[in-house]
């Protein structure tokens, strides 16, 4: 499926279930995006080890702890963007220019969780896929010798497979699914920084955001 974007931001205002994609959600022209987990396990030497074995030896626990986070590179463009600005389903499209995508962005960062139709909970990355959720055979209609046959979904963290099946063999009770369509659940969190550029030069917008990953409240 071809699509013109392939980054959103989510407002608070998204509703779980909505398959619209294009509602209050603002597009990003992205040209690189940078992942990263750091996984923290406490560890510590083990004292005497090293007198009988010659060999010292570190002890560490794996308490199931990582940092994730995300830092994109790219421009705004004079978009199109739909939004439910009374929060009854009354969604109205207008276009902005680069420079209010970037205000809109900026200020949003800048809200707290309690203002939705500002506050952004949800970053959307799509990406190619040959393979589902259940992990048996290829995804329907793929040729894994063309990658534009293949669907695009959602990055998240999950792993595939039901509850102590697949990938999940040893996880009794997973908090998320691998995603099988582009209208699934993206990444949840909150963005860490905006920064963006204003030249003469151009009309275009170039920024650079980092998102962390989260459960937050509100």
């Amino acid at each position: 499926m071809t699509r013109e974007y392939y980054v959103y931001l989510k407002t608070q205002a998204f509703e779980d279930g909505e398959t619209d994609i294009t509602k209050n959600t603002i597009p990003l022209r992205v040209v690189s995006a940078s992942f990263t987990v750091t996984k923290t396990i406490p560890a510590f030497p083990v004292p005497l080890s090293g007198i009988a074995t010659g060999e010292s030896i570190t002890a560490a626990l794996d308490l199931g702890m990582s940092d994730k986070s995300i830092s994109l590179q790219g421009f705004l463009i004079d978009t199109a963007i739909t939004k439910d600005r009374t929060g009854n389903n009354d969604f109205t499209t207008l276009t902005y220019t680069a420079h209010e995508v970037a205000q809109m962005i900026a200020s949003g960062v800048d809200s707290t969780g309690l203002a939705k139709n500002q506050a952004f909970s949800e970053l959307v990355i799509l990406y190619p896929s040959f393979v589902g959720n259940d992990q048996t055979q290829q995804r329907a209609g793929v040729d894994v010798n063309n990658i534009d046959t293949a669907v695009n979904v959602p990055f998240n963290f999950a792993s595939r497979g039901d509850n102590n099946t697949s990938d999940n063999l040893g996880v009794p009770a997973k908090i998320s699914d691998f995603p099988d369509l582009a209208t699934a659940k993206g990444l949840t969190g909150f963005i860490r920084s905006f920064s963006f550029d204003f030249s003469a030069e151009t009309v275009e917008v170039s920024f650079n955001l980092d998102f962390q990953v989260a459960s937050i409240t509100p």
